[in-house]
């Protein structure tokens, strides 16, 4: 078995992973080639949970915009990201991953609902834990979510994956092509410099927590795998 530098991980996995090159949507394919990862990672002996986000399929900042109540919306993306979390489980499942979906909303036809200690039990013997409905509380992001789902089940590190941006820049990479990588930043200074690593206030419960967070890209070849080693990947950020 390969050594691993982390023993327990918290996925973020964004709404645009799901929907690969399109605007909307879930592409089978793509979540076939993430899925496929996730196993070799669970066969390496390590515990998985996963975020995941709902913007392939509703986006509560635009509702927002065009009128719609802030709370309503955010429940609405709330129920997108169930819908994912439910097709991501019948993909691991159907690669041979036990997996079982939580959801901080109640949906109890679809996904137990989300309890700390039966999640961490989940992970003990080996099954991947989806978590679903962000933190169940509107005006917070997914990314929240990932911060203090990984907190709560004592993961090793948070693994924040990006499509098609290798890490964190001091610009868009995709905009200006003389933007700065960072290899490595504290959590301070990502906070301090506003980088767009994830919100900040998940990125201050990292920081209170000393949780680090690896940034990078999805779509490399290996990634999930690479990071979980330990190989230096994306950028990492960590306490001093």
């Amino acid at each position: 078995m390969v050594a691993t530098k982390y023993k327990r991980v918290l996925l973020k996995l964004s709404g645009e992973a799901f929907s690969g090159k399109a605007d909307y949507g879930i592409d089978a394919p793509i979540l076939t080639k993430i899925a496929k990862q996730i196993g070799q990672v669970i066969e390496m002996g390590v515990g998985v949970g996963i975020v995941v986000g709902g913007g392939n399929i509703w986006r509560g900042a635009k509702a927002e915009q065009d009128g719609m109540d802030r709370v309503t919306a955010d429940y609405a993306g709330m129920l997108a990201t169930v819908i994912n979390a439910l097709a991501l489980q019948d993909i691991l499942e159907r690669e041979g991953v036990p997996t079982r979906t939580q959801s901080a909303i109640g949906i109890q036809q679809v996904a137990e609902p989300y309890i700390r200690r039966r999640a961490i039990r989940h992970l003990e013997k080996g099954r991947v834990v989806i978590f679903a409905g962000g933190t169940g509380n509107p005006y917070m992001t997914t990314d929240t979510a990932s911060a203090l789902r990984a907190i709560e089940i004592g993961a090793d590190v948070l693994l924040m994956t990006k499509n098609n941006v290798d890490g964190i820049y001091n610009t868009d990479p995709l905009k200006n092509h003389n933007a700065k990588k960072f290899d490595r930043l504290t959590h301070l200074e990502a906070l301090n410099m506003r980088l767009e690593v994830m919100d900040a206030t998940a990125l201050s419960l990292c920081l209170e927590n000393k949780l680090p967070i690896i940034v990078f890209d999805l779509q490399a070849p290996r990634s999930i795998e690479r990071a979980v080693i330990g190989d230096p990947i994306g950028t990492l950020v960590a306490s001093e």
